[in-house]
């Protein structure tokens, strides 16, 4: 009904435009609800509510305007005070794609895999200090935030399907390299996408973050001792960038303040070249963090597979709500969904979060992953 309410209150010549974080659904919508005459110029503020607009990319989508109303436009958003970057819509998705699709499925899946462990991070003494400080407090804060930006962007935009596909691929082979023991072949490749993804540096200087950056932000007292991690979440997400062709460094204009973390992390691991080597090994020879990089592995692909394949999100759906006594606690949570107003994204984004997921869907439905 909201499309049209807007009709009907559009003056002729009137300037429309969305802030949402996917532009091929909206652009669609305006195309076929908003009358010729109306112009559309649309823009996405790349950084959450409670991050200062100063200074941050803010895209600009002339869709269907005259320069003029561009510059209207221009004019009343100066007020933000961010730097404008002026993109077509599907440049915008892909872009959005790149930087924040798969960066959001990588946090989730810790959480997902610390929450199936029964684990608070920072009460562990291997995940306090250094990069271990990045992907808790990034990883708390997406999970303090509203659950249907992160669904929203995972399953409307056309592109990210592609990103979070592959990333689900990346985690799980480079997982199966590490428990087969085949070092080279793990070396090889994840060195070949190290070498592909980040440009030679001169120096330390160089680097988007530094030691004592990372170290600042800990939620645990700091051991003497740091407890060498494989970093299976890094690792993957650097070939998924190689396996895709993507180059961050490209996206830098349009990058959220997340993004430039996670870049800034893995740039950390990949140009140093002992880390690196740590790293490689601690997967080969290690099994401190087997059991919390198998349930990244099914976080990983269960949301993969959850974004890929609506029609059995449906059918789960219908399933629930036709079981209302059913003896599966999921289909019971799902039966409850299905008498209130929520919509199929709460529930999309309700499985993801759920600890028993995959059990439950790997029973239930029989799912193949390939």
């Amino acid at each position: 009904m909201v499309h049209f309410l807007i009709v009907a209150a559009t003056k002729q010549g009137a300037i429309v435009g969305g802030q949402t974080s996917c532009k091929a659904p909206e652009v669609a919508a305006f195309e076929r609800h908003l009358p010729a005459d109306v112009e559309i110029i649309s823009c996405h503020s790349l950084h959450g509510p409670n991050v200062d607009s100063n200074g941050q990319p803010l895209v600009i989508i002339k869709h269907r305007a005259s320069e003029q109303s561009l510059e209207l436009v221009e004019k009343l958003l100066s007020c933000f005070g961010s730097k404008h970057v002026h993109l077509s819509a599907e440049r915008h998705d892909v872009i959005t794609a790149d930087t924040q699709a798969v960066t959001h499925a990588a946090f989730l899946s810790m959480g997902t895999a610390w929450h199936a462990n029964n684990q608070f991070p920072w009460e562990i003494n291997r995940y306090v200090g250094g990069i271990e400080n990045v992907k808790i407090n990034v990883t708390l804060r997406i999970y303090s935030n509203k659950w249907h930006v992160y669904a929203g962007l995972a399953i409307l935009n056309p592109s990210a399907k592609k990103q979070i596909r592959q990333y689900a691929k990346s985690v799980t082979e480079l997982f199966k390299l590490m428990l087969g023991g085949h070092r080279a072949e793990l070396s090889h490749r994840i060195k070949t996408a190290g070498a592909a993804v980040f440009k030679p540096q001169e120096s330390d200087e160089d680097l988007l973050l530094r030691d004592e950056v990372l170290d600042r932000f800990s939620l645990g007292k700091v051991p003497s001792e740091r407890t060498p991690n494989n970093h299976l979440s890094l690792l993957a997400m650097v070939d998924c960038w190689w396996q895709l062709g993507i180059v961050p460094y490209d996206h830098m204009i349009c990058s959220t303040p997340l993004f430039r973390l996670w870049l800034g992390v893995t740039e950390y691991l990949f140009r140093k070249p002992q880390l690196l080597e740590e790293v490689i090994t601690t997967a080969i020879e290690d099994n401190t963090f087997r059991s919390d990089d198998l349930e990244f592995t099914f976080a990983a692909r269960v949301s993969n597979h959850f974004i890929r394949l609506p029609p059995l999100l449906h059918d789960v759906y219908a399933l629930a709500a036709s079981n209302a006594h059913s003896r599966s606690p999921i289909l019971s949570e799902l039966n409850a969904y299905s008498h209130s107003p929520r919509s199929i994204l709460a529930i999309i984004s309700y499985l993801i979060s759920t600890v028993s997921v995959s059990a439950c869907i790997l029973h239930n439905f029989e799912l193949c992953y390939d």
